[in-house]
């Protein structure tokens, strides 16, 4: 049950942002830039998406991890297991081991900014990270550390069955974060 007055239907942030457009806009305009454009960065949107997922799974943040891991299957092209992989240990997950690294920093910017250390910052850098995907991670999770806090901390609805969360992932993968969300009957 929500700590406030939310629109129903609307899981997660989505409630939020119906709640107050205001600031919704500015927060689209964020993760559309983060997580979707592909011209802003280059590290995939299913690359991005699971430095998202990864960081929500660490605040445990069901909606947002289950909405983003959704997400990044469908940019990954349907492959749930890396999401899965990544979820449980990124250090044996299979994706690349410059994705490991910055997997690494984000775990650390979910910690706290100054966990993130020099030697770090080297691994990737190592594993052939640019400054510009390093920049990218550290934003990432930090957004989410904020984004994660704005959804449970106002106790938003977060659905449990799985269909919602791919048919949002599915949505959010081939449209972006500028589209309206979808109604959804409340369990």
């Amino acid at each position: 049950m929500p700590y406030i007055d939310l629109p129903e239907g609307f899981p997660g942030i989505r409630s939020l942002f119906m709640y107050s457009p205001d600031t919704a806009k500015p927060l689209n305009d964020l993760v559309q830039t983060l997580l979707h454009d592909p011209a802003t960065s280059t590290l995939t949107p299913g690359e991005r998406e699971l430095i998202a997922a990864y960081t929500s799974s660490l605040n445990e943040c069901k909606y947002c991890a289950t909405t983003h891991g959704a997400i990044a299957k469908y940019q990954l092209g349907g492959d749930g297991d890396v999401v899965n992989g990544v979820i449980k240990d990124p250090a044996t997950a299979n994706i690349s081991s410059k994705l490991k690294t910055l997997l690494n920093i984000a775990a650390r910017v979910q910690q706290s900014g100054k966990s993130v250390t020099p030697a770090d910052i080297d691994a990737a850098r190592k594993q052939g990270a640019t400054d510009k995907e390093i920049h990218d991670t550290v934003l990432i999770a930090a957004t989410f550390c904020l984004f994660n806090r704005y959804v449970d901390g106002l106790g938003t609805w977060t659905p449990d069955d799985p269909a919602v969360y791919d048919a949002i992932g599915k949505q959010r993968a081939s449209e972006g974060y500028l589209t309206k969300p979808f109604r959804i009957t409340q369990q």
